[in-house]
């Protein structure tokens, strides 16, 4: 299972290359972005049940869902994305390869082996008996998962990204296309 996770990492990392060198945002920011993703999708899977649960239950799914968000606040949301990049960046210009690769991989092959061998029973669960929660917390496990891969590359030197080159290069041709002739 080590080798496995050893390519999809590897795999991961040349994928995230390719997504910096194409739009100049590195996979901290990726993982990011994916992490609030989840965020947002377990939200709303709350608001769900919220609306259709009531009395005792409803309390307390407001009280977690409060617990959650306020330690999210004091977590992930405290430091903005840009602080782990420049540290990222720092620790690629001085040689260093990413603790995570290794530090994290006890983590990422649980994770890996629960996206691979649900996803046949999760398929079943949800075709005969229609649970769309197993479905969301399946969601979430390949989410954590992803962003785990994610958080183990290295990033690029900073790059501008050729969408952006090819935006900034399109605008001005774009402009004078709109203008009207001054005859």
């Amino acid at each position: 299972m080590i080798l496995i996770d050893s390519a999809i990492l590897n795999l991961t990392e040349q994928v995230c290359r390719w997504f910096q060198r194409l739009t100049g945002r590195t996979n901290v920011w990726l993982a990011f972005q994916l992490t609030n993703l989840s965020i947002i999708v377990y939200f709303v899977w709350a608001g769900m049940q919220f609306l259709r649960t009531g009395g005792t239950p409803r309390i307390l799914l407001a009280v977690f869902c409060g617990g959650l968000l306020y330690m999210l606040t004091q977590t992930i949301f405290r430091v903005p994305v840009e602080t782990y990049e420049s540290s990222a960046y720092q620790r690629v210009a001085k040689g260093l390869r990413n603790p995570r690769r290794v530090r994290d991989a006890l983590l990422r092959i649980p994770f890996l082996t629960l996206s691979v061998v649900l996803f046949y029973p999760i398929v079943l669960v949800y075709l005969n008996l229609r649970l769309q929660a197993v479905v969301l917390a399946y969601v979430l496990i390949v989410l954590t998962t992803v962003v785990l891969y994610l958080l183990a590359c290295d990033p690029l030197p900073p790059c501008p990204g050729r969408v952006r080159e090819w935006i900034r290069a399109a605008i001005p041709s774009w402009i004078a296309a709109s203008e009207p002739s001054r005859d």
